[in-house]
């Protein structure tokens, strides 16, 4: 699986919104790849920062 649909997995299943120290816990990624995953995320709009410094998926 892709870090990506992993991190976008972990945000779901969290239930909340979430910081990437958080969601690099619950995945075992490194935090350099989930910074990179978030990044990218970004990007694409499939996620959304509801509170500073912390985020979810996209409705």
């Amino acid at each position: 699986m892709e870090a990506k649909e992993q991190v976008l997995q972990a945000m779901r299943e969290a239930g909340a919104p979430v910081n990437a120290g958080k969601v690099a816990e619950m995945t075992g990624l490194d935090r350099k790849v989930v910074d990179k995953a978030f990044d990218a995320l970004k990007k694409e709009g499939a996620i959304v920062s509801p509170v500073r410094c912390k985020w979810e998926p996209a409705k």
